[in-house]
């Protein structure tokens, strides 16, 4: 018979045999893991092929892990395409893809946080991602980030002057990683910021093609109560101001609006007084900028500058805004290039472009008959 004490003793003997056995187990599990993990990362063609075989050892083994890989129990189709998708997943794509231009990697986790979506969806999506851009992103298992390859092509458009904008004053679409972090790009500070309400109503009145009643402040007869048909607003690179039918004088004019006060909506506009009647807003003229014959001595500088073709930065422009475009930057329109102090790096060669075009006050040289420059 055995006594209580062998009864014990095997028990724990017992207890202690199947605790090691399980220990190895768990052990050779997380080798093979490694293995099936080292392998996804530098295989990727063997990791398609368990998919399509429909192997799901190397799924199981895998785990969470492996969903950083696209191992999921819904796979996107090789066929996907960015107009398949729904808008929200698109902003989620154009999310990654953001991050790995501007910040070179991206955590799954950044995702989930940004769009507070679930584990599986982010996997869907980073796995849909790499169905659409496969040469986009590289994962780093022991880092559980995904970077940018040296191969990297945006799968999304990203304007260079809208995400300067963006960048430099920390406003996001939903398209981007804006506000995630700092970037690091600066604007100019702006000297004048126009009422938001006053926007506010004269965008209602362009979208509702509506008259309005102002009081507007003018430099030379001071504050009085107009009626505009405003058809535009347009930032001239220096303020904001909203082009507008003029009842008061007859004709299609330029209102800074910070000068716009107790705007009131008005009537519908009669034909004339809208956009299409407005003959300089619809009018396009072609401007041929140079460098400065004059004042440059390296033009291939201004050249890069400008991304000119044959020393020539070819412009088309309304005709309503050429002089604003010409004053902000520094263009000489003077026939011969006779401007010759150094903020003039640029001249405009085809000068005779501008007959019949008004408000050419502030354009730069644009005074008097010269002898053109040869």
């Amino acid at each position: 018979m055995l006594t209580k004490t062998q009864h014990l003793l095997g028990f724990l003997y017992l207890m202690l045999a199947k605790s090691v056995k399980a220990s190895c187990r768990r052990h050779a599990q997380k080798i093979r893991q490694n293995f099936y993990l080292q392998r996804a990362q530098n295989e990727p063609h063997w990791l398609k092929v368990q998919l399509n075989g429909n192997d799901m050892s190397a799924t199981k083994m895998l785990g969470n892990e492996g969903r950083e890989f696209g191992l999921s129990d819904a796979s996107p189709s090789e066929n996907a395409s960015l107009d398949t998708v729904s808008f929200a997943q698109r902003q989620r794509l154009a999310y990654i893809d953001f991050c790995l231009l501007f910040k070179g990697a991206i955590y799954r986790q950044d995702l989930i946080g940004r769009f507070e979506v679930g584990l599986s969806a982010g996997s869907r999506d980073f796995s849909l991602y790499k169905v659409l851009a496969p040469n986009n992103l590289t994962y780093d298992a022991r880092d559980k980030r995904y970077f940018q390859t040296d191969t990297f092509v945006p799968l999304f458009e990203h304007d260079p002057r809208r995400t300067l904008v963006k960048l430099a004053n920390d406003i996001s679409d939903g398209f981007d990683a804006i506000g995630d972090i700092h970037f690091p790009v600066e604007s100019a500070s702006s000297l004048n910021i126009p009422d938001i309400y006053v926007v506010a109503k004269l965008v209602q009145a362009i979208v509702n093609n509506k008259a309005v009643s102002v009081i507007y402040t003018s430099l030379s007869s001071g504050s009085g109560a107009r009626e505009l048909v405003p058809h535009s607003i347009v930032d001239n690179g220096q303020r904001w101001h909203v082009r507008a039918f003029d009842r008061k004088t007859g004709s299609f004019r330029d209102f800074v609006l910070t000068r716009i006060s107790k705007v009131t909506l008005k009537a519908n506009p009669a034909l004339s007084e809208q956009s299409l009647a407005d003959e300089a807003w619809q009018r396009k003229i072609a401007l041929e900028v140079v460098p400065h014959p004059k004042n440059i001595n390296h033009p291939t500088a201004i050249e890069l500058d400008y991304g000119m073709e044959e020393g020539v930065l070819h412009l088309e422009v309304r005709a309503a805004m050429a002089g604003y475009l010409l004053r902000r930057w520094n263009v000489d329109c003077t026939k011969h290039a006779s401007l010759r102090t150094g903020e003039y790096q640029l001249w405009l060669r085809n000068q005779e472009t501008l007959e019949n075009t008004d408000n050419l006050a502030i354009a730069p040289g644009y005074i008097g008959e010269e002898k053109r420059y040869e």
